[in-house]
């Protein structure tokens, strides 16, 4: 059997994990992180047990060999043979990549030339795709892209209302993220359903630190809530979703700050931190709101209130949906958020089983009766990722 890997690369971390074909069995996953930062921590899991270490690891390059040379120290791979070849989630595949693509010398400077569009990260997703090329030459590298299942938005969805100069000169649009889970869990819903997944209208809600509704009409992305970056859209762990810019202008007058320091205040310190004063994680602020913190039962509310806005225009804007999918750490793990959001909705055909919705992992959590089915489903990025490597990558 030959093995191919699913990596993860951000601005300071290398996340893996790695897939046995044609079983699709995790062999082993694990992260490098504070990569360039010092005192890097590498963890492996194997077999049940996690094997760490710390060392300074410098840049990307560095952190690719050092992960290769520590798989081989435990035996997880014997020789570089065995692995048949790399899957890279990249972010930023502007309107270049419409899917998952195999990355070639031009395909990997078109992702650099990208950068502009998600700088803290296109860099180090190509400087990991290039070690990996190097170290072994001639396997097959793919590239999926956060941003191609939204390439197939009609204008009148990606488009701004900004002068239409903007778009044709600099690609002034919105782009998405979280593309690969979206296109994941809507597929899995249509088979939940024992029906095609172009036969159906599904609203899927990615919902964890980072946050994204998506309008998937025929199997295809036709809206979606995030925009020309990811700070759009709902409020989120830290950053701030939709914000009026003469808000921002206003602050920044106020406050004596630089576009640079107000961009870092909407990605790091606003969404359920900015608002709770208390934290970023849902669980923190959820238990903070049931010990009476005003703020942050205010912060919960203004999240769930976002995430209704989106997924009722989406209702509208797809004539109707036959499911609602809540994926991601908050989603698939807050029974009490899905409720939050789902309440009063049996108007719009939505009825809520409470039962299933506090115990169910993967599955149904809506009623029999429901008109729209909800559902929910634990994503699994990393799984497309190497089923797409395998297949254009024409692994046995």
């Amino acid at each position: 059997m030959s093995k191919v890997f699913a990596l993860n690369a951000g601005s300071s971390s290398l996340k893996f994990s790695i897939y046995e074909i044609p079983s699709e069995e995790v062999v082993a996953s694990g992260v490098i992180d504070r990569i360039g930062l010092g005192d890097s921590n590498i963890t492996i899991k194997y077999n049940g047990e996690k094997h760490q270490d710390v060392k300074d690891v410098m840049d990307h390059d560095q952190a690719t060999k050092t992960l290769l040379d520590k798989l081989e120290s435990l035996n997880i791979i014997e020789d570089y043979d065995e692995i048949a070849g790399t899957g890279h989630r990249v972010v930023a595949g502007g309107e270049r990549f419409k899917e998952s693509a195999l990355i070639d010398e031009e395909g990997l400077k078109t992702i650099e030339d990208l950068s502009e569009y998600a700088p803290l990260h296109n860099p180090a997703e190509a400087q990991v795709i290039r070690a990996f090329q190097e170290l072994l030459p001639g396997k097959p590298a793919v590239a999926a892209f956060d941003t191609s299942f939204h390439t197939t938005m009609p204008e009148k969805a990606y488009l701004y209302g900004t002068p239409y100069e903007y778009y044709e000169k600099y690609g002034a649009r919105r782009y998405g993220a979280h593309g690969t889970s979206h296109k994941y869990v809507s597929q899995r819903a249509a088979e939940l359903m024992d029906k095609s997944v172009e036969e159906v209208n599904i609203i899927t809600c990615h919902i964890g630190n980072g946050a994204s509704i998506t309008a998937v009409q025929g199997g295809q992305s036709i809206d979606t809530s995030m925009g020309f970056t990811p700070v759009a859209g709902v409020v989120m762990g830290t950053r701030s979703g939709d914000v009026d810019p003469s808000l921002l202008e206003f602050v920044m007058r106020k406050e004596n700050l630089s576009m640079e320091e107000m961009l870092a205040v909407l990605n790091n310190k606003s969404g359920l931190l900015g608002i709770s004063g208390v934290s970023s994680d849902m669980r923190d602020v959820e238990a903070a709101a049931d010990q009476g913190n005003e703020r942050a039962k205010i912060a919960l509310e203004v999240y769930v209130n976002a995430v209704k806005r989106y997924i009722g225009s989406y209702l509208f804007e797809l004539n109707g949906a036959d499911a609602i999918v809540f994926t991601a750490g908050v989603g698939e793990n807050s029974p009490e958020f899905r409720q939050a959001v789902l309440e009063n909705t049996d108007r719009l055909g939505i009825e809520l089983d409470k039962e299933r919705n506090e115990s169910v992992e993967e599955g149904l959590i809506s009623t029999d009766d429901s008109k729209v089915k909800v559902f929910v489903i634990p994503t699994d990025e990393e799984l497309m990722i190497v089923r797409d490597t395998v297949r254009l990558g024409n692994i046995k």
